[in-house]
Parts: structure tokens; C-alpha cells; sequence
């Protein structure tokens, strides 16, 4: 359910494979300290786990919202009257946007695991960001919503 005057929100969390190699890395930083004892084994797992997990959390907190009056995509705010044309990108095409056609200026919130995304142009003339490359798992969901804010 979505919030008043938010019309899309989405938020790239990390696969499920993920979180089991986080607590793969708290077993190994346990045997590792093993030969010191049972209680460096306990603490190595334990914080070696916490460790892992936050990092993994961290890197799949990233959201995209679309706001009445902005684009949120991670850390970035932009005026919808600021954006351009959007743009669908199935998973080829994706790839081809983040790798060999990619822009060094555009802003990217990429995450790999995300095989589509949405392409936006930016309009605004001040701006030297060319566009928005943005990992999606429901990129026609995100595009409807941005045409519909800008209407």
C-alpha cells in the first residue's frame, strides 16, 4: 500500500542467495578464530555474521520513488519538471546501457542482480547528467508512473 502522494515506490533488496553467503562468512570468521578457543569462535561467527548482514542490508536498501512532485532514486532528487523522456529497457538492452553505451555523467542506480531498468532523459539545460539509468524489477510500472506525476 502506498502512501499518499506517493505514486511508486520500490526497493532493491539483495536476492536471497545473498543473505545465505552473509552467514556463510560468520561460519568461516568463526573457524578462523577456532584455534583460539571456543569463544573466539562464538564471537567470530557472531560478529562476522552481523557484519556481512549489515553490509548486505545496506547495499539493498536502495529505493525508487516517485513523489507528486519528484523522482527519489537512491540519493538522488529530481523535479519531474526537470525529466525528460522515459524509457523501458529490457534485460539486453539494459546490459548494453551499463556497460559499452553507457555515459560516465549519467546517474546510475545499478544494481546487477536487477536485469531491467528505466532510462530517463534529463532536461534540464544546467544540468550535465544526461540521464538516469535506474535498475528496476517493474520498469513499465515505474514509466506509467513517472508519465502519470508529470500529467
Amino acid at each position: 500500500m502506498l502512501s499518499p502522494g506517493v505514486l511508486y515506490d520500490e526497493r532493491l533488496t539483495a536476492p536471497r542467495s545473498w543473505w545465505l553467503i552473509a552467514a556463510l562468512i560468520g561460519v568461516s570468521a568463526g573457524l578462523i578464530l577456532f584455534p583460539l578457543g571456543v569463544l573466539p569462535l562464538l564471537g567470530g561467527l557472531v560478529v562476522g555474521t552481523a557484519l556481512a548482514a549489515a553490509a548486505v542490508s545496506s547495499y539493498g536498501s536502495a529505493r525508487i520513488r516517485v513523489l507528486g512532485d519528484s523522482l527519489v532514486a537512491g540519493d538522488a532528487r529530481v523535479p519531474l519538471a526537470a525529466l525528460g523522456e522515459v524509457r523501458v529497457l529490457e534485460a539486453q538492452e539494459a546490459l548494453a546501457w551499463r556497460t559499452h553505451r553507457a555515459d560516465p555523467r549519467a546517474y546510475m542506480l545499478l544494481r546487477g542482480y536487477v536485469p531491467t531498468a528505466v532510462r530517463v532523459e534529463v532536461a534540464d539545460p544546467q544540468d550535465p547528467t544526461p540521464y538516469l539509468y535506474l535498475s528496476t524489477r517493474r520498469p513499465r510500472a515505474l514509466a506509467d508512473a513517472l508519465e502519470t506525476a508529470r500529467r
